[in-house]
């Protein structure tokens, strides 16, 4: 465990696996900290150097009320860490994040790998109306403050998805869910502010060179869904994997298979 010192944040990392193997950047979700990687890095580390961090605002990371850039945050980290060009695996919020990372320094990107993420700057989807129920619920709950039930059902609807019932859930998984949101509850009075790229990646997935995988669990909500799909056409060299039972946390709810299909992407293109 570290910790890099940059533009009012420190900002926690940790860094494992192979010295010697190609480098991986994990980046976890907004319902998350770098600790939802935990199931996956053993494997993903016997060949691989892996780091992953905790994005301002989350986790053990601590900032100041800052302007800041979570790209030039990603990169702080990586610079830290010694990694000057890496596979970047995001997951929601970290795979927009390593979207943008993509179009604004391609130089230090050699692999695109996103779960369930948008592109900044994508435009409003139309929800469902069970969707549109469950937001309401939680507006509901932030208007009146109370963040532990918040909190709660917010990882419950990231992890279930808008058409599986909690009850569906391994019970394990989702106490795993519940505990990974929890671990920001304490971040809950910072207020740094995120400056966005200009333009944002959404008008620029075309000039992503890298190769890319785009995965999505089949639960997923609207917005995620359509957008792995614009993804998908609009990035030239890029496949897709959609996992069968999951809904917006593959990785931690299927880690085996989320292992098996990455090692498989990363093997075949020499990553």
């Amino acid at each position: 465990m570290a910790e890099v010192k940059f533009k009012g944040a420190a900002l926690h990392y940790e860094l494992e696996g192979s010295p010697a193997g190609p480098p991986l950047v994990l980046i976890h979700a907004g319902v998350a900290t770098l600790r939802m990687w935990d199931a996956v890095v053993p494997a993903l580390g016997a060949d691989h150097r892996i780091l992953r961090y905790d994005t301002r605002g989350f986790g053990l990371t601590s900032t100041e009320d800052v302007s800041f850039s979570d790209v030039d945050d990603l990169l702080a980290v990586m610079d830290a860490a010694g990694i000057e060009r890496a596979t970047l695996i995001g997951a929601s919020r970290g795979g927009r994040i390593a979207i943008d990372a993509a179009v604004e320094h391609p130089d230090r990107v050699a692999g695109l790998v996103t779960v369930g993420s948008n592109p900044s700057g994508f435009p409003d989807v139309e929800l469902t109306e069970r969707e549109n129920d469950l937001f309401d619920v939680l507006d509901d709950l932030l208007a009146a403050g109370d963040l532990e039930r918040l909190n709660r059902l917010e990882a419950e609807l990231w992890a279930a998805g808008p058409t599986r019932d909690v009850l569906e859930l391994d019970p394990a998984f989702l106490e795993t869910a519940y505990a990974l949101n929890a671990a920001n509850v304490r971040h809950a009075g910072d207020a740094p502010r995120a400056v966005p790229i200009e333009p944002p990646a959404f008008e620029r997935t075309v000039d992503i060179e890298v190769p890319s995988l785009f995965i999505v669990g089949e639960h997923d909500l609207s917005t995620e869904l359509a957008a792995t799909e614009y993804l998908l056409s609009t990035v030239p060299d890029s496949s897709g994997a959609t996992f069968p039972d999951t809904a917006h946390l593959p990785s931690v709810e299927r880690p085996a298979e989320f292992v098996r299909v990455l090692g498989g992407w990363l093997g075949a293109h020499g990553l």
